[in-house]
């Protein structure tokens, strides 16, 4: 199960840009490149440090910790892709931008 979340234009960041959402239990980093909206885990997998302030390359996100690269579309770690963050699932309709998130108790 999962549950379908409306954003507000608040939490949405401008082209380019990111901002971090705090969504019940998850931190998310949400980034906006070239039109579309990429929702991640803001923890690396590594060392858990905050991937939001990652320099972005393209679709991919580089930690600010230890230069670890993630693809922002899949999770995964650059050339291993067993290591990976959760990827949220991203929708935009005509009413509006909405996120997906797992049930607490799937997640």
């Amino acid at each position: 199960m999962s549950r379908r979340l409306a954003l507000t234009a608040a939490q949405l960041p401008p082209d380019g840009g990111r901002a971090v959402l705090r969504i019940g239990g998850h931190c998310l980093a949400l980034f906006h490149v070239d039109g579309a909206y990429h929702a991640i885990e803001d923890g690396c997998p590594h060392q858990g440090a905050s991937l939001a302030g990652g320099k972005l390359d393209g679709l991919y996100l580089q930690c600010p910790a230890h230069g670890l690269r993630f693809h922002l579309g899949t999770g995964c770690l650059a050339n291993v892709p067993q290591m990976k963050v959760a990827v949220y699932p991203i929708t935009i309709e005509t009413d509006g931008v909405y996120l997906t998130l797992p049930d607490e108790e799937t997640a």
